[in-house]
């Protein structure tokens, strides 16, 4: 994945970070594209006032900003102001440019479909289908995916009914059980699809997302009839789960002498 992107011939720096799998970008560079800014000075003279003003006002997205080193035009590293998409979103709407109204109206969109999902939770699972067809899943996958979901969520919710709560914690157990069953690390098994901040679960095979579904099941009935509890409590019963989808993992593969952990994935061709 390379650290430089390009829209409308104009390259933009970003930084992908290993750790908690987010991509940072430029603002700079960002800025200069959505003001048709003639220099990369230019622009960063419109990014120092628009930051003043927003630092004035009070604005949160200022205040997360990070600085990482990018290369310079003229091959020097240098500290840049940097931010995450979430927070690249809100920079746009505060800038006054014809190229950013695209971007305000999509995020008005985004933000009323939300608003309905709330007061309507199936909607979202309709949208959910939606994309799934237009990325070209059939049918067989969707359902799946949909099902292993359903699954998930009601292993979550029994973690968060038995004390776990920060978000580290969920990240932990899913982990622990997914490491269990795959004797792979969930960022080891995107590394194998060559993933970077996609979600894992839209990439897995029919058979990755049969036996995802039969280690978290296996978990959670173990960690109800145990009344696991906590963090601590709730990992035990991920390891006996995962070990259920792993032995059954290890009994097709000596059948049909085909591995069930694979590189496929799907997204689209590189052009």
């Amino acid at each position: 994945m390379n650290n430089i992107t390009v829209f409308e011939s104009k390259e933009i720096r970003r930084h992908y970070d290993e750790k908690t799998e987010v991509w940072f970008f430029s603002i700079v560079d960002i800025v200069r594209v959505l003001t048709d800014q003639p220099t990369v000075e230019r622009a960063r003279n419109y990014w120092k006032v628009l930051k003043s003003r927003l630092k004035k006002e009070g604005n949160e997205t200022v205040t997360n900003c990070n600085q990482l080193k990018f290369l310079a035009k003229d091959g020097k590293s240098r500290l840049t102001d940097v931010a995450n998409v979430e927070d690249i979103f809100r920079l746009i709407q505060s800038i006054p440019s014809p190229k950013a109204e695209p971007f305000k109206q999509w995020l008005a969109k985004v933000g009323y479909e939300r608003l309905q999902e709330i007061q309507d939770p199936s909607l979202s699972m309709d949208r959910a289908r939606e994309n799934w067809q237009k990325m070209g899943r059939s049918e067989k996958w969707i359902q799946q995916r949909m099902t292993g979901q359903e699954t998930r969520n009601k292993l979550t919710d029994y973690w968060k009914e038995s004390g776990v709560t920060e978000k580290n914690e969920f990240a932990f157990l899913t982990n622990i059980i997914h490491q269990e069953w795959t004797d792979l690390t969930v960022k080891k098994h995107k590394e194998i699809k060559g993933l970077k901040s996609q979600n894992l679960r839209d990439h897995m095979n029919e058979a990755e997302l049969l036996f995802t579904a039969l280690a978290e099941l296996s978990t959670r009935q173990i960690a109800e009839a145990e009344e696991a509890k906590g963090a601590n409590g709730n990992a035990k019963a991920g390891k006996k789960g995962g070990a259920i989808a792993k032995n059954a993992r290890k009994e097709l593969e000596s059948k049909t002498g085909k591995n069930v952990i694979t590189g496929e994935i799907f997204l689209p061709p590189k052009k």
